[in-house]
């Protein structure tokens, strides 16, 4: 595709860490990694960006703090709430509206002053329960993108922005599990995914809470990818 550099918003978790590193490898490409504070309970995951944009070997990390987010959507989310224990299965309370069309529009305007046309985000075909991971989704944010900034795009002054995500191609978490085990090994295990800090370990290692939707999920793709899981959980 000729392309030389990408955004890629990273979150320290397995989808978005998978990702960055295969598109790196298939369009060999350069990243400029991006990662977001909206007010999320799990901070570890910002570290986790951050070591993940080292080993990309990313032209620049970007760190955004959004958390005045936290209070546009109160308790009423458990993401970002405090209050409300987080579920182990999918429930709309984890829904965190219109989270990604801000990280995308955001990712854009970073993209638009870098002259970067392609903006890649970790959802995957197992999202769709998450109106802002379907491929439908990411289709409209394309066209507002093109809309927003036709007239610098018709004037060749920047570049009309694709956004590329593993459920375009219809790619399952299974899969990126395969993918991410290919390209990283080990390493694979250091990305994080609990909705929480999780906790500490007897050796104070801090270790996913293994009862959130999302550490169900990941026990899930690793054992539907036939890998063995060497994630540290507490329960």
């Amino acid at each position: 595709m000729g392309l030389t550099k990408a955004v890629c918003i990273l979150s320290g978790g397995l989808d978005s860490v998978v990702s960055a590193f295969y598109i790196r490898q298939i369009w060999n490409i350069v990243p400029c990694t991006i990662t977001f504070h909206y007010g999320q309970r799990s901070t570890e995951e910002m570290r986790r960006a951050r070591l993940f944009s080292t080993l990309l070997g990313s032209e620049v990390h970007k760190e955004i703090d959004i958390s005045f987010m936290k209070d546009l959507y109160g308790d009423e989310n458990t993401l970002t709430g405090r209050k409300s224990r987080i579920p182990g299965r999918f429930h709309q309370s984890i829904v965190v509206p219109h989270r990604n069309s801000v990280f995308l529009t955001i990712g854009a305007a970073w993209a638009a002053s870098l002259k970067i046309g392609v903006l890649v985000y970790g959802a995957h075909a197992d999202d769709h329960n998450y109106p802002d991971c379907r491929p439908k989704f990411v289709s409209s944010v394309e066209n507002m993108l093109k809309e927003s900034d036709f007239d610098a795009i018709d004037l060749g002054l920047r570049k009309r922005i694709e956004i590329w995500c593993p459920a375009k191609e219809n790619i399952h978490k299974n899969e990126l599990v395969k993918i991410g085990y290919d390209l990283l090994g080990n390493k694979i295990f250091d990305t994080w995914s609990c909705y929480s800090d999780g906790s500490r370990n007897s050796i104070n290692e801090p270790a996913h809470c293994g009862t959130c939707e999302s550490c169900v999920n990941r026990k899930s793709s690793f054992k539907e990818a036939n890998i063995l899981d060497r994630t540290i959980y507490a329960s």
